[in-house]
Formats: C-alpha cells, sequence, structure tokens
C-alpha cells in the first residue's frame, strides 16, 4: 500500500456567497474584495490551494441571485496571493481549447506558475441552455472532455500544434507564451464513462464527499484503472467536505441541524438536473443537498481534536487533497486554520515517526 501523503489543505472560492441552500445571508458577499481577503487569510493560515468552481448560474441561491466568473476572479487572485495554488474549474462545453490555452499561459505567466485546471464535463442543463454550452449525451461529453485535453496540452508544448479529432482541429496554432511548466489538470466523475476518460487524461483524481468506506473504495478503484492502463499513478486523491468546527460535539451537531432544515425553493431548482445528468454513484437526498457538493457525508464534524482525527483517516486511505468550504467563510476558515491544521500535522508526525 502506498504510504500516506501530506493533506493539502484547499478551500473552495466562494464565487457563489456561500454554500449553504437553506441560509439566505452567509456573511460572504459576492465581491472580489472579499474573495481576496480571504485568499490571504488562507495563504497565512497555512493553506495550500484553492478551487475556483466555474457556473454561470448560482446552484446554491438560485438562478437570480449573483454569480461571479471564474477565469476573471482567478486572474484577479493570481496578482494579489504568492503562494496558493490556483485550481480553476472549466467546462469543455463552454471553452474553446485554443482560446483556453492561452488564457492559462497568461494567468500561469500573472501567478508564476501556479496554475492548474479542473476539467468538469458539465451537468447543469438549464445553464447550457442559457449560456449557449455544448450540452450532449452523457458519455459524448466525456469523448469530447478526451479531445478537448488533448488539444489543450498540445498547444502548451509544441509550435505549431496540429490536430485532427472528431470535434477539434487545426493546420498549425501558434500559442505563445507557454506555461512555465504544464499545469496539473485534475477531474472528477463517478460513472464508468467519467472513470474511464479520467484514468486516460487527468493528473489528479477528485471527488464529492464521501465516508471513508467510500473514499477507500475509489481511491482502490482509481489507483487499478491507472495501473491496468500502464499510466503513471495518479499525483493526487482529492475530496470535497464541508467543515464544522465547534468547542462541544453537541454545538457542532446543532450547527448541522441549523443549516440542513430544508425549505426547499429556488436554491433547489437544479436538484434534478444534478441527480438526473451527472450519473452519481451515490444517492443525494435533499436534506443533503442543503449543503454543496455532498459536503457533509465526510463528517469534518465536531471538535478540533475530532476533525484533525477525521482527516488522518482520510489521509490514510489515499484522500492527499482536501478541498473545504465553511460558513461564514472567512471566520470559519480562519478558524480551522488556526484549531485544525495545526492538529493535523502533529497526528501526521506522529503517525510518521
Amino acid at each position: 500500500m502506498t504510504s500516506p501523503q501530506r493533506v493539502r489543505f484547499g478551500y473552495w472560492t466562494p464565487i457563489f456567497g456561500g454554500w449553504l441552500r437553506n441560509v439566505d445571508d452567509e456573511q460572504t458577499p459576492v465581491s472580489f474584495a472579499h474573495i481576496a481577503k480571504i485568499a490571504r487569510a488562507a495563504e497565512e493560515g497555512g493553506f495550500d490551494l484553492t478551487l475556483i468552481p466555474e457556473l454561470n448560474l448560482n446552484d446554491i441561491k438560485g438562478v437570480e441571485a449573483p454569480s461571479l466568473d471564474a477565469w476573471a476572479v482567478t486572474a484577479g487572485l493570481a496578482a494579489v496571493t504568492s503562494s496558493l495554488e490556483l485550481m480553476t474549474a472549466v467546462r469543455p462545453g463552454f471553452h474553446n481549447p485554443f482560446h483556453t490555452a492561452k488564457q492559462a499561459a497568461t494567468i500561469d505567466e500573472i501567478s508564476g506558475g501556479r496554475f492548474t485546471l479542473n476539467v468538469v464535463s458539465a451537468w447543469w442543463a438549464e445553464e447550457a441552455k442559457q449560456y449557449d454550452g455544448l450540452f450532449s449525451a452523457h458519455d459524448d461529453r466525456y469523448a469530447r472532455t478526451i479531445e478537448w485535453v488533448e488539444v489543450l496540452r498540445g498547444l502548451w508544448s509544441q509550435t505549431p500544434f496540429a490536430y485532427e479529432g472528431e470535434y477539434y482541429r487545426t493546420e498549425g496554432t501558434y500559442t505563445e507564451p507557454k506555461p512555465r511548466v504544464i499545469p496539473r489538470l485534475y477531474a472528477g466523475g463517478e460513472s464508468e464513462a467519467g472513470r474511464a476518460s479520467i484514468t486516460r487524461f487527468a493528473d489528479a483524481y477528485l471527488t464529492h464527499g464521501g465516508t471513508l468506506e467510500e473514499l477507500s473504495a475509489k481511491v482502490d478503484d482509481m489507483r487499478q484503472r491507472r495501473a491496468a492502463a500502464g499510466a503513471t499513478p495518479f499525483e493526487a486523491f482529492g475530496m470535497a467536505a464541508y467543515a464544522i468546527v465547534r468547542d462541544t460535539e453537541e454545538e457542532a451537531q446543532a450547527e448541522i441541524a441549523r443549516i440542513t432544515d430544508v425549505r426547499g425553493g429556488a436554491a433547489y431548482g437544479s436538484y434534478q438536473d444534478f441527480v438526473s445528468k451527472s450519473k452519481l454513484d451515490t444517492p443525494v437526498d435533499l436534506k443533503e443537498y442543503s449543503v454543496s457538493n455532498r459536503g457533509l457525508r465526510p463528517n469534518l464534524v465536531g471538535t478540533p481534536d475530532q476533525v484533525a482525527e477525521r482527516i488522518v483517516a482520510f489521509a490514510n486511505v489515499g484522500v492527499s487533497t482536501l478541498l473545504l468550504q465553511f460558513s461564514p467563510h472567512l471566520p470559519e476558515l480562519q478558524r480551522f486554520a488556526a484549531e485544525v491544521i495545526p492538529r493535523v500535522r502533529r497526528l501526521e508526525a506522529q503517525r510518521d515517526a
């Protein structure tokens, strides 16, 4: 079995104003000024990376609520941070790979080589309809993604780059400057088509939140697929999670009760698209959908000691990267940095001694 890696702590950049569908005001303004403040606090607190999600509509608060553009936010963060890895989500059905290669190389230059990508094949049909995105059948989206990645990497590494595929073609394209280092590509998917394509093109595998047993099975499955394909091992396995850290377990459980008090309404408008278009391997009920990305399922809920011990347990089955959500985002991220990260580092040191 592979030795556990040091946990890398990441967080989701809150371009939607928070992560809770039952709480209208999470004290997390949809503004770049606040997002930049969070990023600087994350760097000071020992976080390693941030995922900037990409949705043109707000699936957390409802389609009429604001949602910032992921790529513009990333360029801004590249200029005001110094150490965070900036992982930006990208959907091939919404982005031409030729333009994306140029944008990515530019942000890589601004950030000094800290730019990476989370390649997402998309799930929200209504968003694609409103924003004229390509939204074909589920498995076709993954087939397109494979070509899209081949074009992207080709443009980053060859000059000129020629390609002849089913979806993309060029007789020769010049892309300069090129990234300092070819950016790492993360991807997540639970369907057979998703896992098969990710095995082919991704450097690292991401998943929604899950139990310890679910994550152990996913990590083992993807490791076996990679080995069977004769490819190098995945560089990382990452998991989304929503963290609740309180002085007592009772306080933490009371917070869960507050945020999962399902009332329905506009914020749940994307639910049917999410569960029907994603081909999930784990059912998601409305209560669990109250928190984004199955975030409560890993149970990073409790006292600092309880949460730290839970994180190390996930690391021991191969989860090397956490992508965390908080509410209110800034103060809870700071609490996590002060009270949980040092405990995890001590537990890692004891484990590895």
